[in-house]
């Protein structure tokens, strides 16, 4: 994991603390990278509940209630997908936030529709979910630190603007 992630990490962690919010990840092409991005800080336990790596359409169906018709009609990587990701994390981890990836991180998996280097992240809660879709494709590993970068970013600005919510 390298420095920006542990940097992003930290401020999460705070925003957490003074929150005393939970947050859980579902992860299909990143495997636990976002996992562990999130963990990176002391005292996650506080706020990190744990996370479901769903690398195949059976588990996002069965434990993060991903519609089967829009898997079949949309494939795993899309939009919609990840944001049912987020809202199936936070049910069946019981957190008040989610984290969801899902893609192809090559160097194989991509269509001429979805390819390689195409992975879309989301986060938020049961209610709002915010997305971004990564289009690069710079080699597996590279495609998935950007990804996990972008995804603790993106939750990290989520956050943000939760705080100016409440």
């Amino acid at each position: 994991m390298d420095f920006e992630s542990k940097i992003i990490s930290r401020e999460i962690s705070q925003i957490l603390w003074e929150l005393e919010k939970t947050v859980g990840t579902a992860e299909s092409c990143t495997g636990g990278r976002i996992a562990e991005a999130m963990i990176a800080t002391p005292g996650a336990s506080k706020y990190f509940k744990g996370g479901v790596v769903s690398y195949v359409d059976e588990i996002k169906e069965r434990l993060l209630h991903v519609d089967a018709q829009v898997l079949e009609e949309q494939t795993a990587v899309c939009e919609e997908v990840a944001k049912q990701m987020v809202k199936g994390a936070c049910q069946t981890l019981n957190t008040n936030y989610a984290i969801a990836a899902t893609g192809f991180a090559g160097p194989t998996g991509g269509t001429k529709e979805i390819p390689v280097g195409t992975i879309w992240l989301a986060c938020g809660d049961i209610d709002r979910q915010v997305t971004f879709m990564v289009q690069e494709d710079h080699g597996r590993d590279i495609n998935l630190a950007i990804a996990t970068n972008k995804a603790m970013q993106m939750f990290l600005d989520f956050l943000k603007d939760e705080q100016t919510r409440i």
